[in-house]
């Protein structure tokens, strides 16, 4: 098997640790920027400039979202809070994309305020948003294409999925926004999620281009631009491979030959928002050993828990772990590793082969860049740890403190219990 190994030392963490006590997530900034300009080189070909908007979900903090502007990245927003951390880093106007469903009116109002491309969900959501702030000139429309294409296991069946428009609903709807005075149109899907087939992007584009021509052909609205969603997986296991960013670009590239050149779409341009691929295997959580247990079987309990990094419970997704020091140690114990929740699901790992491990030794929780500390919870009372981010320059600087005790406490109200 392929060895996956962390990009620092066991030496390098203590001397963090010296100020940043763990659990804590640390972040590259050289393998974010490097993967940001792969984006950039791969898809140069694409008319009107290719943008990724990166997936503010994914890792919600305004160092990694400004080094990504910097990077030429906007910003794919699902929320108000994700919004406005957009607007605070410099993102403004059609450098946004706002994606959400189920809505709020004053969410609507926010991102058109902010002149933020608004994709809308749902049929019923024309009227909604034209009633809550108005119709922008510029609409996207999110299409969800049933049993023509399947999902994958994060996602699930796109049939099955409260997302998107129905192909029919899809082609009235550009009929009905045009009527309220869009004068321009873009056009989205997002079926997959941590998806390692190339050719599933591709097939997606497919059937993108495919639909742009159909509306034109049954509603005169010309499609301006298609965003071919996120998606795009990483290796979490050692021996998967990263999806291949210039295959991808030349297979779409080829569908766009094909289908829009002759069919009078031509310049169309391409965009995407992915978040995982762009950030998740330059992250990684640090813990340290704080117990063992052995009954019915072997368990090694960190100081971090599922409320750090929630995907093993929740999906039973693998994350690789490396004993710290121990790189070059053979795997011959076999453990479950696990945090301090009251939840017998709060396991990192169960049944994983790892070298001879104690208390005190460090673990580095490995691909935490996308959807770890963003999905993070104070169940149990737990909070939420510090990020920190390793500079280009080789500085590491703290991008979010720990929760303390008296955030935890900050919302409640105890003057009522008085008396």
């Amino acid at each position: 098997m392929n060895k996956k190994l962390p990009p620092f030392t066991k030496e390098f963490i203590e001397d963090l640790i010296k100020k940043h006590p763990t659990p804590f997530y640390l972040y590259i900034e050289k393998g974010i920027r490097e993967k940001a300009r792969e984006f950039k080189q791969a898809f140069s070909w694409v008319p009107g400039g290719f943008k990724n908007f990166f997936a503010v979900k994914a890792l919600p903090n305004p160092y990694i979202l400004r080094i990504l502007k910097e990077e030429g990245m906007g910003a794919d927003c699902s929320s108000l809070p994700e919004l406005i951390l957009a607007e605070r880093v410099g993102l403004t106007g059609e450098e946004i994309m706002f994606t959400s469903n189920d809505t709020p009116a004053h969410e609507y109002v926010k991102a058109k305020e902010l002149g933020a491309i608004i994709n809308l969900d749902d049929i019923t959501h024309i009227d909604f948003l034209e009633r809550s702030a108005g119709f922008p000139e510029l609409i996207c429309m999110r299409y969800n294409p049933g049993p023509l294409k399947g999902g994958n296991a994060i996602i699930g069946k796109p049939e099955e999925a409260k997302y998107g428009f129905t192909r029919p609903q899809i082609i009235e709807g550009y009929g009905i926004a045009r009527k309220k005075g869009a004068k321009r149109f873009g056009l989205h899907t997002m079926v997959a999620s941590n998806e390692l087939n190339p050719d599933y992007f591709i097939e997606t584009a497919v059937i993108l281009f495919e639909l742009a021509v159909e509306i034109l052909q049954k509603t005169g609205v010309r499609i301006e631009f298609v965003n071919l969603g996120g998606g795009i997986g990483i290796p979490y296991r050692p021996e998967q491979k990263p999806v291949d960013l210039f295959y991808v670009s030349e297979g779409i590239r080829s569908a766009y030959d094909r289908i829009i050149k002759p069919n009078g779409l031509h310049p169309l341009r391409i965009v995407m928002e992915n978040g995982r691929c762009v950030t998740g295997p330059y992250g990684f959580l640090i813990s340290r050993i704080i117990h063992e247990k052995n009954t019915y079987k072997r368990y090694l309990g960190l100081d971090a828990c599922m409320a750090n990094l929630m995907r093993p419970g929740m999906y039973g997704a693998y994350h690789h772990i490396t004993v710290l020091g121990k790189e070059d140690w053979p795997e011959i114990a076999t453990y479950d590793v696990t945090g301090s929740l009251c939840e017998n699901n709060d396991k990192f790992a169960i049944d994983r082969k790892l070298p001879s491990a104690s208390p005190g030794d460090l673990i580095c929780i490995h691909d935490g860049g996308a959807h770890g500390h963003a999905m993070g919870f104070n169940y149990n009372g737990k909070l939420r740890c510090a990020e920190l981010l390793w500079r280009e320059d080789g500085s590491v600087v703290q991008i979010r403190r720990a929760e303390t005790i008296e955030d935890y406490f900050a919302t409640l109200d105890f003057s009522g219990l008085k008396g």
